[in-house]
């Protein structure tokens, strides 16, 4: 049966080598981009594919504000510091994502509370959510605490896996009644929609990643999405060391960091960014071969986007059966040409968070014993 996977792969891809779990795609401006960006000799954090990246982003998304930095690690470290979490807070976040995501909290050090997500989005649960905060939390002068620990619960963390968006509407609400900030992880879904609005929107602060792996990239690098204007403007005088403008004056007015994206690497975001509908289309285009095909393979499920929902499908997921279904899988695709992994190793079984209090993650456990990524580059050729 994983014969016929493999061979179907292979055939997809149109190649008889070994087929990637997500590779970049140059096919537009690239070149000519990073050569303007070398000609001008301005090749690190000023330029004009800076200001430009920025703007074209923030067009892109619906954002008011958008701001580059070095990435995605970096920008959820900047959000979740722009939001007001300090050392020793409490974020609420699940434990199905990438260690990005409480690295970043654990810069500021501040705790992660895991939560379980939704079978039907593979993101944090609204119910989850609102089921813990009922039990362990309570309101003391319009601020959050853990009854429990005592610590504030500052911000509310919920990543869009794999592309696709959880219930943010349903977060922000919950969010809103608790006072907590809420902060998106949406690292993995550039081009990504629910309800007809961008991801990374919703909340007060987005943050996306451009890494090598991901739909389109600039090397290395992140984005900063803001409503607000002012918090964007703040975003962008921290992450260039808080230096104060002047000609030639060096002043710094508060603690700053050098988290601020080269010109060089916004060009290629700039020549990426032209052909992002295009990889987004084929991208699901590449989804419904895989839904179609698999549907007459047993034991095996293929993942689509959840309700209400455009998802860039960044990476394609199949559910096997059980745990050693997925080890049998795993070994005997990437033994065969086909690059496959599972989810990340969930964040609470992690030495560094096994002491962080979760709500038992049923859901989140089942799905990491069966998942499995399967290649989802663009499929178009150069």
């Amino acid at each position: 049966m994983y014969s016929q996977v493999t061979d179907f792969v292979h055939q997809l891809f149109g190649t008889e080598e070994t087929v990637p779990l997500h590779a970049p795609l140059f096919i537009g401006n690239e070149k000519k981009y990073l050569n303007e960006c070398i000609d001008t000799t301005f090749v690190s954090s000023v330029g004009k594919f800076v200001d430009r990246f920025e703007e074209e982003v923030a067009a892109y998304t619906g954002a008011k504000r958008a701001i580059v930095c070095v990435s995605g690690t970096n920008a959820l470290h900047m959000a979740m510091m722009l939001v007001g979490v300090e050392r020793e807070d409490e974020v609420l976040t699940q434990a199905l994502t990438f260690i990005a995501t409480c690295n970043a909290i654990s810069y500021i050090g501040a705790h992660p509370v895991f939560i379980d997500v939704d079978m039907e989005t593979l993101g944090l649960s609204p119910n989850a959510v609102k089921a813990w905060l009922e039990k362990n939390a309570e309101l003391k002068n319009g601020i959050c605490y853990n009854k429990r620990t005592g610590r504030r619960v500052k911000a509310c963390v919920p990543m869009h896996t794999f592309g696709h968006p959880v219930k943010i509407d349903e977060l922000v609400q919950i969010c809103n009644e608790w006072h907590i900030e809420l902060v998106e992880d949406a690292a993995e879904s550039i081009g990504s929609l629910y309800k007809g609005k961008h991801t990374g929107t919703f909340g007060k602060v987005g943050a996306i990643s451009f890494n090598g792996n991901k739909t389109i990239t600039t090397g290395g690098g992140g984005m900063l999405l803001f409503q607000d204007e002012e918090l964007g403007k703040l975003a962008k005088h921290l992450t260039t060391q808080a230096k104060v403008p002047h000609r030639w004056a060096f002043v710094h007015d508060q603690i700053g960091y050098n988290y601020r994206m080269p010109n060089i690497n916004a060009a290629l975001g700039c020549a990426q960014l032209e052909n992002l509908e295009r990889y987004v289309e084929n991208k699901r285009e590449t989804a419904k071969i895989y839904a179609d095909f698999f549907k007459n393979v047993p034991d095996i499920t293929f993942f689509t986007e959840p309700e209400n929902c455009r998802s860039n499908y960044w990476l394609n997921v199949v559910m096997l059966k059980d745990k050693a279904a997925q080890q049998e899988f795993l070994e005997y695709t990437n033994d065969h040409g086909i690059m496959t992994r599972p989810v990340w190793e969930l964040m609470n079984r992690l030495e560094m968070f096994k002491h962080c209090e979760n709500d038992g993650l049923k859901n989140t456990e089942w799905l990491a014993d069966r998942i499995v990524n399967i290649p989802s580059s663009v499929r178009l050729k150069i």
